[in-house]
């Protein structure tokens, strides 16, 4: 054997349970070990295998990322039911400016004002100064892409 390339070796190292605190001797090449956890604590040994170890916060970052999701998934159902909000402005329709202004001068400032407009048919509301068949299809359009449902337009009598 080579002399002075082994470490050194002592027989009355110090062990130390950063979990339970308990303490006892063995042999080792460092004079005080630090462990996380001792059979005195492990839950294999004392029985407890309901207890979850815990040891680098695994379980709450675990708990922290399933509120996060949860808080997302709850912010996105309310953005959804917000879009689809009777009382929502006719502005956030994304309609061009000039048919946002005829439909204010006629006082349809909300969604359910041209919901109920829209019920009286398609003459009631070009009947509107300034709103013509393309802003009428262009408002159509965005209402049923937001998931909007359009009310039927009242059925026309003819005489013969």
């Amino acid at each position: 054997m080579k002399a002075e390339i082994h470490p050194k070796y002592y027989p009355d190292a110090k062990v130390t349970c950063a979990s339970c605190g308990n303490t006892w001797t063995t042999g080792s090449t460092k004079k005080e070990l630090r462990v996380d956890i001792c059979s005195n604590c492990h839950p294999f040994f004392t029985g407890e295998s309901a207890r979850i170890l815990d040891i680098e916060g695994q379980v709450d970052r675990f708990y922290k990322k399933l509120n996060v999701s949860q808080q997302y998934i709850e912010t996105k159902k309310a953005k959804e039911a917000a879009k689809k909000s009777p009382a929502r402005p006719i502005s956030e329709l994304e309609l061009p400016q000039r048919s946002v202004d005829a439909l204010a001068k006629a006082g349809i400032t909300e969604v359910n004002q041209l919901l109920a407009k829209l019920g009286e048919g398609d003459a009631a509301v070009l009947a509107i100064q300034g709103f013509g068949q393309k802003s009428l299809i262009d408002a159509k359009k965005k209402l049923r892409a937001l998931g909007y449902e359009l009310p039927e337009a009242p059925a026309q009598e003819t005489s013969a």
